[in-house]
């Protein structure tokens, strides 16, 4: 399967003074002659996919639908040529020369030459000689554009760009352990003022204007609020952000001693020493989302230097409502809950878990249940141990006995099969168990999408629905069928039924707005609408979260990669909103999307637009 490269059409319309072949770039019946190329762009499947990859000094076309392919060229003079980009052409501080043929052409290849040639490469892959790099090319940082040819005519002029992707997965199901359990991370709550996670809890902090200390007696109440009596603070991460009017210097000086105030604050609490993380930046983001509420709204073209020369006296105090809002740290507690048998070894362990049975002290054995699974997860004691504890099969340690089969299999997913049979063994037992019923939904949708498992897609969609039944949320129901949906659309792509597995990508669109999602299944759902090409549900999808300043880093990324090339976009005054906070939260990483394709970039063709390019100029050069 091609890697996620996608496509982008720029047309200009000066044309080259370099060797041009016999390439005809107008003509008076031009558009009649490029009806059938434009046409076969029009009705191309979202799933046909083509790029130019490099072998040494050998230029290969790779695309994964030859049929349409050979659609395309139906002339002996239908064809194709590569032009050959180096990103010499984008030197700053000069003016950029507008030309339609931007590099060095190849030589065009014609009819037969084109669909005859095609060679199967790989799964599902056909790949054709299209040209040849001299030495001197290979010495330079190149792209390759490809121009679609209909007898002889330049029809369309395509930029090749590459989208950085990542795995995408399931939503996060979690199991049901005592309550639902998550192994990425938890679903946000929304409507709070923070987030209580499973072991994590994010919460945010204003600041007074110049103060820049924090007693614990400030946190105390916040402490208390969160109750974190029963845990301990693994690791601090501190986000400090500053309202942007003063010095940069003093802003960032100011926003370290807050972060590191309420560290010292929270570690008051607590003799183990807490890890933290402090990051500290001027708070840009939220100002340029606040601006067009102001009668200052035409500020958003002025540079920074310039905003914060006029930000001073009168006007200074006249946005102090707003700027106080921006004032913050955003923190993030990694907790651990404290465990009273944290010094026994697994052996002792199990010994009290099963005298703790047998004494019918169930709370006590739950607690050490929970002993045991903590130091399984951080691989001290062997999984193996679980099989010493002494669980009679009855009713009242159906509990028990649930907790024990959902955490080996969130502990080893290549135990999800024993431990699916095992949980209909124990339904038998319990066949109201709600807890009981979930899993075995949840675990029977991951062995359907590794094919080990056959299920019927009718059977499965009952089995999910009827959870309702048992007590089970709908938020956790609708996840769940979101997850049904994701695979059948995979199943589907794969049989090339593009229409049903068009309906199953409509029923994702519309139910993931219904459900809280985390980052995790955002990034998820994002790479999901992008493999099966439908990247303007992707932008849709992560819009809104892209204009929050503390966006998880890999969202904010993968957005951009899905929106720099757009045009439209780029010229919104609020999308410079955007490239500040990417540039805010990893400068170097910014700059490596203009990178060429070959070193991971997106393009560095994007340097065709004068504000990107002044951009990069100022910043990363």
């Amino acid at each position: 399967m091609l890697r996620f490269i996608l496509f982008w059409l720029l047309l200009t319309t000066v044309v080259n003074a370099q060797n041009a072949y016999d390439i005809i770039f107008s003509s008076p019946n031009h558009d009649q002659i490029c009806k059938p190329c434009l046409d076969a762009f029009m009705r191309k499947p979202k799933e046909t996919q083509f790029s130019v990859k490099r072998e040494g000094a050998n230029l290969f076309l790779e695309i994964n639908d030859k049929e349409w392919l050979k659609r395309l060229i139906q002339h002996p003079e239908d064809g194709i040529a590569i032009d050959v980009v180096s990103k010499d052409r984008y030197v700053c501080n000069e003016a950029l020369e507008e030309k339609q043929i931007k590099g060095v052409l190849l030589k065009p290849l014609y009819g037969n030459r084109v669909t005859d040639a095609l060679k199967p490469h790989g799964s599902n892959l056909y790949r054709l000689l299209v040209g040849k790099l001299t030495p001197d090319q290979m010495q330079k940082e190149l792209e390759y554009n490809i121009l679609f040819l209909s007898q002889k005519r330049l029809c369309r002029y395509q930029v090749i760009y590459n989208l950085a992707s990542y795995p995408w997965d399931l939503l996060d199901m979690g199991m049901y352990l005592d309550t639902i359990t998550y192994q990425n991370q938890a679903i946000q709550n929304k409507g709070k003022d923070y987030i209580l996670k499973h072991k994590t809890i994010t919460f945010k902090v204003p600041f007074e204007k110049n103060k820049s200390t924090y007693s614990a007696a400030d946190i105390k109440p916040l402490y208390d609020s969160l109750r974190l009596t029963d845990y301990t603070i693994q690791t601090i991460q501190i986000k400090g952000y500053s309202s942007v009017e003063g010095t940069t210097e003093r802003n960032l000086e100011l926003q370290q001693q807050r972060a590191k105030s309420i560290a010292d604050a929270l570690q008051s609490f607590q003799k183990p020493n807490i890890k933290t993380e402090v990051t500290s930046s001027e708070n840009w983001v939220e100002f340029f989302n606040d601006l067009p509420k102001t009668k200052y709204a035409d500020w958003k073209t002025l540079s920074k230097e310039q905003i914060k020369a006029k930000l001073v006296g009168n006007i200074s105090k006249e946005l102090e409502p707003i700027l106080q809002m921006h004032r913050k740290a955003v923190v993030r507690l990694e907790l651990e809950k404290i465990d009273r048998y944290e010094s026994l070894t697994g052996d002792q362990l199990v010994a009290k878990f099963n005298q703790a049975i047998q004494s019918d002290q169930l709370a006590e054995a739950k607690e050490i249940q929970n002993s045991i699974f903590k130091k399984m997860k951080a691989q001290t004691i062997s999984p193996n141990l679980l099989e010493k504890l002494q669980l009679p099969k009855q009713i009242k340690y159906v509990g028990f006995i649930n907790n024990n089969a959902a955490f080996r299999s969130m502990l080893d997913v290549q135990e999800s099969l024993i431990v699916y049979n095992q949980l209909l063994e124990l339904e038998k037992l319990a066949p109201k168990d709600g807890k009981v019923k979930y899993n075995l939904a949840a675990l029977k949708i991951k062995l359907w999408r590794y094919k080990a498992l056959e299920v019927k897609e009718a059977d499965l969609k009952t089995q999910i629905t009827d959870l309702k039944k048992y007590g089970i949320s709908t938020v956790l129901i609708d996840r769940m069928l979101l997850n049904m949906h994701i695979i059948k659309a995979e199943n589907q792509m794969q049989i090339r039924d593009f229409k049903n597995k068009d309906l199953s990508v409509a029923f994702i669109e519309t139910t993931y707005k219904k459900i809280p999602l985390s980052d995790f299944d955002y990034l998820s759902l994002a790479q999901f609408f992008s493999y099966y090409a439908n990247i303007d549900k992707a932008v849709v999808l992560l819009d809104k979260k892209s204009r929050q300043i503390d966006i998880d880093e890999d969202l904010l990324f993968y957005y951009l990669n899905l929106t720099l090339i757009n045009k439209e976009l780029m010229e919104k005054d609020d999308y410079r909103t955007i490239l500040l906070n990417a540039n805010t939260i990893n400068p170097k990483r910014f700059c490596r999307m203009f990178d060429a394709i070959d070193k991971g970039g997106v393009t560095f063709q994007m340097l065709e637009n004068d504000f990107l390019r002044g951009v990069y100029c100022e910043g990363c050069r």
